[in-house]
């Protein structure tokens, strides 16, 4: 297998919104920042589908807004699993991110008096959610990628990232295999930035990009990196039910903020019985749950869903504040303004991930962690509006961190770990009896049935059993010997980690015997003061955090 060497102070794992803010700061610092995607650059994250907002408090609408309050509802929003100082550090530093980006070009929408709009989101006190129509995230990485583009750092897109090599406990480096001729590259860093998102695509509906099937976890896994709060999986309440192709494609929080109400088949506003305070903008969790719960009982939809309705609006209103939405509708025949959409639960984002201190340091030494691929922030439950201020407040902090490691860090090499890595993927070339793709698909099927939004003891068990043993049929996969573009040994590789994350996430699932956030045990529907703590996963122990 050809291998090719790249040097560099920081690597950077992502080029959404964490990565790309992270790789800024290293500029900043005067060293030098690559970025490397899994996909085509800045396009293969899922910052850019951001749709609702960006969580600042700036008082511009509601002036008894605070800091505290901010933090009351994201501590509250998150069922109190969160890392209180993460949160602090978010709340705190969130609006001069912000203005960062409106610095670097970024347009907010404005109020009539030249401040900034807020609109309201679900699980907050007060409206603090800045935006820009419905494609803030758009607005947001556009921004970004023109910064970068302008400082010239280099990005370098279709290499998926394999490995992390390791010296002892440090990161020292990263292996990736070009996707464009199926060759390896050895990344030789002082510091490394893990920016790689979610794991939406471990489920057969989610509002992710086809990329994020879980890559970032498992090699820091594997590397011996802490993994925390595996079992909280957020699923949005509302994504697309029709038609197939566009099935799970989000539906944005926005469309209730402004006002959208949601019905069972009988036109019957549900969300007055599960949440009559809230109602529509009660936690996502709650909501999720809610039409979950219309559905199975019958209330929902000829096609699986319920109903968001927000033809009772101006249609001009609508025009201004939900552009994206209707012509997203549109693309498909359905008029917004003028009748009802369908919308069901879709896999959405991960509360747990990589552990990282408050200076998105890992427990391995010169890695570090910003975005999605983090836990600890969020908790149980994220509110909408923080995962954007997220990617720039620890994407941020991330790349001083990573900048400052550099200061006393030789480059070092290690090219056994990198045959290694080479010799990995090149065994899986050969004949078997299963494809990649269908093992993904089986993969997908088991989580939907077995690991979803409501989740009980026997088939948590019964999902750990088919993944332990799918995980045993992965020496028998078909995989083709094609240099350019083969997505074959991609998937290959993608189905090992998933496999391996999604044991995880089981094996989490089982030992919560409650229900927080995300994680609603049938068997264990109540939240205990006992189990308000972190499980904490690495290769060799399991840890558990009070909270």
């Amino acid at each position: 297998m050809k291998i090719k060497t790249i040097s560099t102070d920081v690597l950077i794992i992502g080029s959404g919104g964490a990565g790309s803010r992270a790789a800024i700061e290293v500029d900043n610092a005067g060293l030098k920042a690559i970025i490397v995607s899994k996909g085509l650059s800045f396009r293969s994250g899922c910052t850019g589908m951001a749709e609702g907002g960006y969580n600042a408090v700036f008082k511009t609408v509601d002036k008894d807004d605070s800091k505290e309050a901010h933090i009351y509802d994201t501590l509250k929003g998150g069922s109190y699993l969160n890392d209180e100082k993460l949160v602090e550090i978010l709340v705190n530093e969130s609006p001069q991110r912000l203005i960062d980006l409106e610095n670097y070009g970024a347009l907010f929408d404005r109020q009539e008096s030249g401040e900034i709009d807020q609109r309201p989101f679900g699980g907050q006190t007060y409206r603090r959610t800045c935006y820009q129509g419905d494609r803030t995230g758009a607005e947001l990485l556009n921004a970004l990628k023109e910064e970068i583009i302008k400082r010239d750092i280099e990005c370098i897109e279709e290499v998926m990232i394999t490995s992390l090599i390791t010296d002892k406990n440090q990161v020292i480096g990263a292996t990736g295999l070009d996707l464009k001729d199926s060759s390896l590259i050895y990344f030789k860093a002082k510091s490394t930035i893990l920016a790689s998102g979610g794991a939406g695509q471990l489920y057969p509906v989610t509002s992710n990009t086809f990329q994020k099937n879980g890559d970032g976890y498992a090699i820091a896994y594997k590397a011996g990196a802490k993994l925390i709060d595996m079992e909280q999986v957020q699923f949005h309440p509302t994504g697309m039910v029709a038609p197939e192709s566009k099935k799970g494609v989000l539906v944005t929080e926005a469309v209730r903020a402004e006002g959208g109400k949601l019905l069972n088949k009988d036109g019957a506003r549900f969300m007055r019985k599960y949440a009559p305070e809230k109602m529509e903008l009660a936690t996502r969790d709650i909501v999720a749950r809610s039409i979950y719960q219309e559905i199975i009982e019958g209330r929902g939809t000829e096609k699986g869903g319920v109903y968001l309705d927000i033809s009772h609006l101006d249609d001009d209103y609508i025009d201004e504040k939900l552009e994206t939405m209707v012509l997203q509708f549109n693309n498909v025949g359905i008029d917004i303004k003028h009748e009802p959409i369908e919308v069901a639960p879709t896999a959405h984002h991960f509360m747990g991930g990589l552990k990282i201190n408050t200076d998105a340091s890992t427990s391995l030494r010169n890695l570090f962690g910003a975005g999605e691929v983090c836990g600890g922030v969020h908790g149980a439950n994220r509110l909408g509006g923080n995962a954007l201020a997220d990617t720039q407040v620890f994407g941020k902090i991330a790349g001083e961190s990573a900048s400052k490691a550099c200061a006393d860090t030789e480059i070092k090499t290690d090219y056994e770990q990198v045959k290694r890595e080479a010799s990995r993927i090149e065994n899986l070339i050969k004949k078997g009896n299963i494809k990649p793709q269908k093992v993904k698909e089986n993969i997908k099927n088991l989580m939907w049935e077995k690991v979803a939004i409501v989740r009980d003891e026997k088939t948590l068990n019964e999902g750990l059993k088919d993944l332990q043993d799918m995980q045993k049929e992965l020496n028998n996969l078909d995989v083709s010997d094609k240099k350019q573009y083969n997505t074959e040994l991609v998937t290959a590789l993608e189905v090992i980690n998933m496999v391996e994350i999604c044991i995880l996430i089981v094996k989490s699932a089982i030992l919560r015997r409650e229900s927080r956030g995300s994680h609603f045990r049938s068997d264990f529907p109540e939240s205990k003061d006992e189990w308000k703590k972190s499980i904490i996963f690495n290769k060799d122990k399991i840890e558990f955090e009070a909270r």
